[in-house]
């Protein structure tokens, strides 16, 4: 159910709005990272996340899910760019995939959702964990080669995840580790009920508390501990604006002239298509973090998505998708309601209209810190734990889907994840839909769900299973379908049942053209050879 009443949004003001500014810090960078990395002006990324937060947290119908550039498609866009020959060109094609993107909507598109195992979408949950904490492990000690938001295996600058942890490791800067590991003590101990207790300090995101704390250190040890300064290539860097009219002149308008491109239309409906699974991985995802486990309408998101990057388009900014990091931390943050999502927007606006000079000294190392406190969030060892208590049946996809996603990427990754997670919902279906029991020399064959020729191999060995001079019923009850093939193994072996001095009855079993033998008077046992 979908709120809208004021007075639902209004009490639950004290936990959005610190959420907010938490999902803010944390997107700042992320924006300006996915900008830089897909060629476009840094101020691209801004105004999709303001259009994220601001317009589609209104459109779409969750509460918690925040929407804005994605480090998923920024391969997608730089090839675009470089394809098209410009930015406002591929700007266009933003335009298009936001239409074709929206019709999906009306399409009832967003069923595909539904389609992913569970297993696999906590994997994505524990590998985006894990990639936080490797990816944020440099910011924190203050080698900061690769862009924020890069969540691929192997990077741009061609580097993998591991290497770059090596080179962090021999390039350490003092000054970073000591605002990242005093920023990470202030994290854990505003989740100690100590704090929680006190009520005016419970009002203030810990977030908040360790991105101050790090602006502080930066001014005071610019002053009197040079050494232990942070360079500047390690703090926000937002561009410096002077109202909405500069913002407009950074970025160009889309630039339809090529509408005969044959490429435009390719291009559009790729990043519709990657923008759309993106998205609904991430809703998926949200709903299992909900602690109040609303589920939220996937057809509508899909509208939202297309209208705000239709929006986003035509205001010179990148494609956009709902986005599982700051989602995330908006929920890890206490996030209740789409207000959350709208401060954050909201506060990125003016950050880039008065806020820029004074949150370019905000150190990505205390900014590291809370993503690296998320992503241990949604890697716990208890989740390892509780699927290991589930079983194989679940413990492998959710395995193979965090090697995966780490390994590659999010998309990639999610498709090997799904085909293990298919294998054994099919296996599973292969040993529920064909039940055999005995009871001495009387067997009860059970035909149960649908039962199409996949299930033909398990129910041939159920049946070599039935010893002679025994009596048999395959009840068909249970079973709303059963396969051309299944009735033809079936009628296979009451014809060989003979020979076996095997009796046979059918229950509920219709189109087998071969009939069993006669059954003996009722209470007579199956006779011997």
């Amino acid at each position: 159910m979908v709120h809208r009443q004021p007075v639902h949004y209004l009490r639950h003001l004290a936990d959005d709005i610190p959420a907010g500014i938490v999902v803010f810090l944390v997107a700042l960078p992320l924006c300006l990272g996915i900008a830089l990395a897909s060629g476009a002006p840094l101020m691209a990324g801004i105004v999709t996340g303001v259009v994220g937060g601001v317009l589609v947290a209104w459109l779409s119908g969750s509460q918690l899910s925040v929407s804005g550039p994605a480090a998923g498609l920024t391969m997608i866009v730089s090839q675009a760019i470089d394809a098209l020959g410009s930015y406002p060109v591929f700007l266009s094609v933003v335009v298009l995939a936001g239409m074709i993107q929206w019709l999906l909507g009306f399409l009832r598109a967003g069923v595909i959702g539904a389609y992913f195992p569970s297993a696999v979408i906590k994997g994505m949950l524990a590998a985006i964990g894990l990639i936080l904490i490797l990816k944020q492990i440099p910011h924190a000690l203050g080698y900061d080669a690769d862009f924020e938001g890069d969540e691929t295996f192997l990077q741009s600058d061609d580097h993998t995840t591991l290497t770059e942890l090596l080179y962090s490791a021999q390039a350490l800067s003092p000054g970073a580790m000591l605002v990242s590991g005093v920023a990470l003590a202030i994290l854990l101990l505003w989740e100690t009920r100590g704090i929680r207790g006190q009520r005016w300090l419970a009002l203030v995101p810990g977030p908040l508390v360790a991105v101050v704390w790090g602006v502080c250190w930066q001014a005071f040890s610019c002053i009197h501990a040079p050494a232990w300064a942070i360079a500047e290539t390690h703090l926000v860097n937002l561009p410096s604006v002077g109202g909405l009219r500069d913002v407009a002149s950074q970025l160009p308008g889309p630039d339809f002239s090529q509408w005969r491109n044959p490429r435009v239309y390719q291009l559009a409906l790729t990043l519709a298509i990657v923008a759309s699974l993106e998205t609904l991985l991430s809703l998926e995802a949200v709903d299992k973090l909900d602690p109040l486990k609303r589920v939220a309408p996937t057809d509508r998101e899909l509208k939202a998505q297309g209208i705000g990057n239709l929006v986003s388009g035509l205001l010179g900014g990148l494609p956009m998708t709902a986005v599982i990091i700051r989602s995330s931390a908006n929920i890890q943050a206490g996030g209740k309601t789409r207000i959350a999502c709208f401060v954050h927007g909201s506060l990125l606006l003016l950050s880039v209209l008065f806020l820029g000079r004074y949150l370019n000294q905000i150190p990505l190392a205390s900014l590291a810190a809370i993503l690296l406190l998320t992503g241990y969030k949604l890697c716990k060892p208890a989740l390892l734990r509780e699927m290991h208590a589930k079983g194989a049946s679940q413990l492998v996809p959710f395995l193979v889907t965090v090697v995966a996603i780490l390994l590659t990427d999010l998309l990639k990754g999610m498709t090997i994840g799904m085909v293990f997670g298919v294998y054994y919902v099919i296996r599973s279906n292969f040993h529920s839909a064909i039940v055999l029991t005995q009871n001495g020399r009387h067997y009860l064959l059970r035909l149960q769900k649908d039962v199409s020729f996949l299930n033909k191999a398990p129910l041939r060995q159920a049946l070599d299973r039935v010893d002679g001079n025994s009596y048999v019923i395959i009840d068909g009850t249970r079973a709303q379908f059963i396969d051309h093939d299944i009735l033809e193994t079936l009628e296979d072996f009451i014809v060989n049942a003979v020979d076996n001095n095997i009796r046979v009855e059918l229950k509920n079993v219709n189109g087998i053209s071969y009939l069993p033998m006669p059954l003996p008077p009722a209470g007579t046992p199956a006779s011997g050879p």
